[in-house]
């Protein structure tokens, strides 16, 4: 994992490693870091590689960009939507059509936003969130 996420930043790098309280026996590192819009992406290919791997990578918003996050549960893939400024996940025009013009039902319109939002992503990734409180955070900063 250290080595996957140096290879994107393009530096060495050392997590600070804790056990995993929501998955007894897994171990968990918190990370924050700075780079050049499209690093999310980017780490989320080189992370995606081990597939047992449970993560979410979230990038800010900036000048002229907008921000997205990317999310990965073992046996599920990857999630991945844009957001705004404040955090909130944007959902475009053409997905919302979609939505309408292919839904057979109130429900059926729920559960796909329900969906296109990630509330099945966070569902799953809260209670390991939960478990990382007050623990160590790593800072990475992107070269060059």
């Amino acid at each position: 994992v250290e080595w996957a996420i140096g290879s994107v930043i393009g530096g060495r790098v050392t997590l600070s490693w804790t056990a995993q309280p929501a998955s007894p026996g897994a171990l968990r590192a918190d990370v924050a870091w700075s780079g050049m819009p499209g690093t999310a992406a980017k780490l989320a290919k080189a992370l995606k590689a081990w597939p047992m791997l449970r993560f979410e990578i979230t990038e800010e918003a900036s000048p002229g960009q907008d921000g997205e996050r990317i999310c990965h549960l073992p046996g599920r893939g990857v999630w991945r939507a844009a957001m705004s400024a404040n955090g909130d996940v944007m959902l475009g025009e053409d997905q919302l059509r979609s939505v309408l013009a292919t839904a057979t039902s109130l429900d059926a319109i729920q559960h796909k936003l329900a969906d296109l939002l990630g509330a099945h992503v966070d569902a799953d990734l809260e209670p390991y969130r939960r478990a990382g409180e007050g623990t160590a955070v790593t800072w990475l900063h992107q070269v060059g």
